[in-house]
């Protein structure tokens, strides 16, 4: 069976198949009228589960639940960034935006990022978390955060990913300054985005200051990384520092800009992106309200589009960073949340495409929980 939870400006849902990926079931909603931003189940525990949500009477703030979404509780101690000598100089979490399992090696531990951009980590599943100084007290914070940048909603630490190798290394994206990397367990942090373009800036190539909507691991190969800029698409093969923009290959009328990228779970050259139209007004739709998503399995060398079953005209949606995710079946599984409340799911590695709910609140994220 594939359960799949699912996260919108309305509460959440999740959305269970027949155990052949044939017929989907939604079950919901979970915490009607309020933003879920993520819902995530830990693949160390699958009993254990997080929503990143923001609550019209509790603010923002963590929702647990440790017997498979049975019973949900509220974190004692959600994300905030300690109190500042200076009230003036003070931060406070808007709402979190990206939950992160810890390492395999690491149980109960967890990673959250959130707007204004902070870096938290807990070490009892969700209930208490800590500030993470490396990052958010970092001398060069106020530079790569700057107070002036930000997207529509809010400036984001919206990626954290954790080498499945080595806890202690660690990449992080922001909506601010770009990517940036650390081999100490989040002690300390360098900028990883040589090559990233920032169009929107004086110098176009900054050491920082570039948009990543969204960076991932090759799952198969760990030193391949992936991502979705709000300048492109880019490819970096570790150990180079130089990203390479792979969307150069991508039809010239579709361009390379989106929201999110999902690498294969065991083809490093395979990845899928979904495009949305960043011509000079940013209308965030599909381009020509023709909705599909695009797969290189050459490693952006080239891109197919696939498209069987989306609508052929008039489908003017987009897909937000967390909403679109793979399973590890095969043949693999792909899922995306659209931003008109509409499920999608893939049975084929995106040969084609089926509508398995609709008419939910704008889906935030979609997450795979379990697979059996």
């Amino acid at each position: 069976m594939t359960e799949l939870l699912i996260g919108t400006r309305k509460g959440a849902w999740v959305c269970r198949d027949d155990g052949r990926r044939g017929a989907w079931r939604l079950e919901g909603p979970l915490f009607l009228g309020q933003i879920v931003n993520h819902f995530v189940a830990d693949p160390r525990d699958p009993g254990v589960r997080l929503m990143a949500a923001k609550t019209g009477h509790l603010g923002p703030t963590i929702l647990r639940s440790l017997d498979g979404g049975k019973t949900w509780s509220e974190a004692g101690g959600p994300p905030a960034f300690p109190k500042a000598a200076d009230p003036a100089a003070g931060r406070s979490v808007g709402h979190t935006f990206w939950l992160e399992p810890g390492h395999a090696a690491e149980p109960h531990v967890w990673w959250a990022g959130t707007s204004p951009p902070g870096l938290f980590v807990s070490e009892d599943d969700g209930a208490t978390w800590q500030s993470v100084a490396g990052f958010n007290e970092h001398p060069m914070y106020p530079q790569w955060v700057p107070p002036e940048a930000g997207t529509p909603d809010g400036p984001l630490l919206n990626q954290i990913v954790v080498d499945p190798r080595d806890p202690a290394h660690m990449y992080i994206a922001t909506s601010t300054g770009g990517v940036f990397e650390s081999r100490d367990r989040a002690r300390s942090w360098s900028a990883l985005n040589k090559g990233v373009e920032a169009n929107f800036l004086p110098d176009p190539y900054p050491e920082f200051g570039q948009d990543a909507h969204f960076i991932a691991l090759a799952p198969s190969r760990p030193d391949r990384l992936w991502q979705q800029n709000h300048c492109g698409i880019y490819r970096l093969d570790r150990p180079a520092e130089v990203w390479e923009r792979i969307g150069k290959a991508m039809p010239a009328e579709i361009g390379d800009i989106g929201f999110t990228i999902v690498p294969h779970a065991r083809d490093a050259d395979s990845a899928w992106v979904f495009p949305m139209d960043g011509t000079e007004v940013w209308p965030r739709v599909s381009p020509g309200g023709r909705p599909a998503v695009y797969r290189t399995g050459d490693a952006g060398r080239s891109w197919i589009r696939q498209d069987r079953g989306f609508p052929a005209e008039q489908g003017w949606l987009t897909v937000k960073r967390q909403a679109f995710c793979a399973d590890a079946a095969d043949p693999l599984g792909l899922y995306l949340g659209a931003t008109n409340g509409e499920l999608w799911a893939s049975a084929n590695e995106g040969e084609s495409w089926r509508c398995v709910a609709q008419r939910l609140p704008e889906i935030y994220s979609v997450t795979v929980a379990a697979q059996a």
